[in-house]
């Protein structure tokens, strides 16, 4: 499968609940933190939820 490169860009302070679990599951914790995955449909649409969080890179 593709991996991806994905780097949390902005805090998760300030947001819901759920969101910030969704990036724990990810193992985003920090700003400027990067997680390399595989692009499974189930990383991906994890990713969708996160987009104004995250900057996505293909691997």
């Amino acid at each position: 499968m593709k991996k991806i490169k994905i780097t949390l860009v902005k805090s998760p302070i300030d947001r819901p609940e759920r969101q910030k679990k969704t990036l724990k599951a990810l193992g985003l914790n920090k700003t400027n933190s990067v997680k390399e995955v595989e692009a499974t449909p189930q990383i991906l649409g994890m990713v969708r939820k996160l987009t104004h969080l995250l900057k996505v890179e293909e691997v």
